[in-house]
């Protein structure tokens, strides 16, 4: 649990380099932008930088690129909370003609937590939507790109309004999406991974007041599928954190796929028989289905 994003960069520095690796939620102090930064050691071909805010996204790839002037950047606004923007930011994937295999690795970081009650502009709320409808659609239309690459990847860091069960049913959503795909495309060698990096302090966490407060409600989404979430609060620094991103299908946490018997995920967010029903309930809610 020690190892950091670094390390990791620096020990598999040759499985990196020359690859095509798309980022979503690259905002200055968040995991995405570190994974991204850390990532740029190695000399990948090419970093596609996804965000919201345009203007946070481009301060990432400015620094990327004062620390590592000989990787290539690319930046996409993309809005995970807006169908029409994850739409446009497809499309614009798409045709990047000089970019035939858009993504050796696409890594699904952006999300938001702990948000007031919200709904996007599609209508769902808004944690659900912004942390799982939205990467869903937007993986299944650059799909085709995905494929494209040698050896693709795809990372994917439920009474009245609960903050905390939102976020809970959105994060099992993930895990239990994560299966399907891998079940339809792990024989066409795609590689679908999900993953929790831990307890870090980053601006994800701008919606909690204090400590003590996420302690007890986050404790919570427990429930939802995660066995050690708040229990055992015991916070990393970024550099470790991103060290997870880096067995189709499995459950990631500190660098080590999870043990589902034991005491680290319930069985109901790792079951390849249920998984099926997310991903139509999802196919139905983005209004668009996908064969694989």
């Amino acid at each position: 649990p020690k190892t950091t994003g670094t390390e990791l960069v620096a020990e598999y520095a040759e499985h990196i380099s020359g690859k095509t690796i798309l980022v979503t939620g690259v905002s200055p102090g968040g995991l995405g932008a570190n994974f991204a930064e850390k990532t740029a050691a190695a000399a990948p071909a090419l970093l596609i930088l996804a965000g919201r805010n345009t203007t946070k996204t481009r301060q990432t790839a400015d620094a990327i690129t004062a620390a590592h002037p000989g990787v290539d950047i690319m930046t996409l606004e993309l809005d995970l909370g807006s169908f029409r923007s994850v739409r446009r930011a497809a499309e614009t994937v798409n045709g990047w003609a000089d970019v035939p295999k858009v993504d050796d690795v696409l890594v699904n970081n952006a999300g938001i937590m702990a948000t007031p009650s919200g709904k996007t502009e599609d209508g769902f709320e808004s944690q659900f939507g912004t942390n799982h409808l939205g990467p869903f659609l937007f993986t299944n239309l650059v799909m085709g790109k995905v494929q494209a690459a040698e050896a693709p990847r795809v990372v994917t860091d439920g009474k009245h309004y609960n903050e905390w069960h939102a976020y809970g049913q959105s994060k099992t959503a993930n895990c239990l999406v994560t299966i399907s795909l891998a079940e339809k495309l792990g024989g066409k060698g795609l590689l679908s991974l999900s993953l929790h990096p831990g307890a870090i302090f980053t601006n994800l966490s701008n919606h909690l007041e204090n400590f003590e407060a996420c302690r007890g409600e986050g404790a919570q989404d427990i429930n939802m599928g995660t066995k050690f979430m708040w229990t055992d609060f015991d916070p990393k620094t970024e550099d470790r954190g991103v060290a997870t991103h880096s067995s189709t299908a499995n459950f990631f946490k500190d660098c080590r796929v999870a043990d589902q018997y034991s005491e680290e995920v319930y069985p109901w967010a790792t079951n390849k028989i249920d998984a099926d029903k997310p991903w139509t309930l999802s196919e139905r809610l983005v209004g668009e289905r996908f064969s694989y």
